[in-house]
């Protein structure tokens, strides 16, 4: 495979793949604007900023954190390239590089997606409607991935899709984990770190496997817990690099050396880890060793896969 083609596909998926992250963040911070009496909605608003790193290029051109504002930013702003729009947008193109290698059933998702949410784009973010904007981004995204699952070869096309997504996924995991806890202490109890700790888990759409594996009640340690080291749920990072340690190996060819050693290192620091040993090194401290591993896991897939001539 080409690594043009290549490096389209990989970022295709990661493109869709963040979108729906912005959407399942940006549901649960309108939805906690809403609970003035419960949390520090400013905080709450502006976490969005802190997650992506965009707090810099907010200000310059919107200054006043708002909803409204921090809405408009990521959901429908062509000049903001982390909002829902650009991504999608990037995500159509990436599709449209590569029509010759999906399968019809994805480019009709992927190509009536950007259709609509032009259509949306005129409409406005506030007559469409915050809540039910957010969901038709989820679904889109599901749909998308539904008909990659269920008409694509399992060739390096499928692969290659597949590592944008968990590479992303992992990404945007321990980023909102950063950020909520260095809003709040790990191990506090206040009904505003109860509020916080649960929109964290609706947002990664963990709520519900928090409640069938932990009967107490919801605290940081154990979100954290959940969210690093159980392999049973879908965004956790232990999940995400079984995932990557699946589809490295299966790549056609020599290539990827670096790759696949880099990932089953993270692998295994992962499977081999507890939640006492991440506590012991501190949350904040953990994850961001984290984050500088996977964006190496992430450069050096780029350079030994997507740039090769």
């Amino acid at each position: 495979m080409l690594s043009r083609t290549a490096s389209d596909l990989y970022w295709l998926s990661r493109y869709f793949e963040r979108a729906e992250n912005a959407a399942r963040m940006l549901d649960v911070v309108w939805n906690l604007s809403l609970i003035r009496y419960a949390v520090d909605t400013q905080a709450e608003i502006a976490a969005p900023l802190a997650i992506t790193g965009t707090a810099e290029q907010y200000g310059a051109r919107y200054g006043k954190v708002t909803i409204h504002n921090v809405l408009h930013f990521f959901t429908l702003d062509a000049d903001n390239p982390a909002s829902i729009y650009s991504c999608l947008r990037l995500a159509r193109t990436s599709a449209h590089a590569v029509r010759g290698k999906i399968t019809a059933e994805m480019w009709e998702s992927v190509n009536s997606t950007w259709l609509e949410l032009r259509e949306i784009r005129q409409t406005g973010l506030q007559v469409y409607g915050e809540t039910l904007f957010f969901e038709w981004v989820k679904n889109r995204s599901h749909l998308f991935r539904g008909a990659t699952y269920g008409t694509l070869m399992r060739s390096d096309t499928f692969r290659f899709l597949r590592l944008g997504t968990f590479i992303e996924r992992a990404d945007n995991t321990a980023r909102i984990l950063d950020v909520k806890h260095r809003d709040g202490e790990a191990d506090s109890n206040t009904t505003v770190d109860y509020y916080r700790w649960h929109a964290l888990l609706r947002s990664v759409g963990a709520y519900e496997a928090y409640r069938e594996m932990y009967s107490e009640t919801i605290n940081g340690e154990r979100v954290a817990e959940l969210l690093i080291l159980r392999p049973e749920v879908p965004r956790s990072l232990l999940s995400c690099l079984q995932e990557l340690c699946g589809l490295l190996p299966d790549i056609e060819g020599q290539a990827g050396l670096e790759a696949k050693r880099l990932a089953a290192v993270q692998l295994a620091r992962l499977q081999y880890g507890d939640l006492a040993h991440i506590v012991d090194i501190g949350l904040h401290d953990y994850l961001t060793d984290f984050l500088r591993r996977i964006n190496e896991l992430a450069n050096t897939i780029q350079s030994e896969y997507l740039e090769l001539v």
